[in-house]
């Protein structure tokens, strides 16, 4: 009979893609993770197999967090959602290192079709869920009528995306300030009352 796991895969996944981010995800080894988490090498490989395979699940697991984090917005206002939402999906004391880092696991997820494959699963659940919180927005009198939630959603998006690369360059402020303010200054000529 198997010993019971001391710690829990996501907690290794978690200490994984940390490591990822502080140090790249070329230089996460077996070793290092298990230095992270407290447990050999051994172990590592013996629940992940391969650190490729390792890489995947941190980052199937990174996926489901960031989706997650819309759902973990406490605003009552739809467009509060959306802001909060996508703003507790990045790491609030992230640097720009570690940018450049989660930077590198994009291009994973960019070239390798399994990492691909996740990616895509997750941006497609965001956009949706970015999408009906601006359904109930419009619904709710937050945003004009008239306004394309669908190309809006997109917009929300790529700007969530394109905000971080810009705060790693820019350095201005904090990256949930950056963010928030980018988010708030993409969202003011739909909302209403707003010329």
């Amino acid at each position: 009979m198997p010993r019971p796991r001391t710690i829990s895969d996501e907690a290794v996944l978690d200490a994984v893609l940390a490591l990822a981010h502080r140090v790249g995800p070329a230089n996460v080894t077996f070793a290092a993770a298990a230095a992270e988490v407290g447990l050999s090498a051994a172990t590592l490989v013996q629940r992940f197999g391969t650190k490729r395979d390792m890489l995947l699940a941190a980052d199937k697991r990174a996926i489901d967090l960031w989706v997650g984090a819309l759902d973990r917005s406490t605003a009552t206002s739809p467009l509060a959602r959306v802001v909060e939402g996508l703003v507790l999906a990045v790491d609030p004391v992230a640097t720009p290192e570690q940018m450049a880092n989660s930077l590198a696991m994009l291009q994973l997820d960019l070239t390798d079709p399994d990492f691909h494959a996740e990616t895509l699963r997750g941006a497609r659940a965001i956009r949706a869920r970015v999408a009906q919180n601006l359904n109930s927005a419009l619904e709710a009198g937050e945003l004009r009528p008239g306004t394309d939630v669908a190309a809006l959603a997109k917009l929300v998006e790529t700007v969530y995306h394109g905000a971080m690369i810009g705060w790693a360059i820019h350095r201005e402020s904090t990256l949930i300030e950056s963010m928030r303010e980018q988010f708030l200054a993409v969202l003011a000529p739909h909302r209403t009352g707003v010329r």
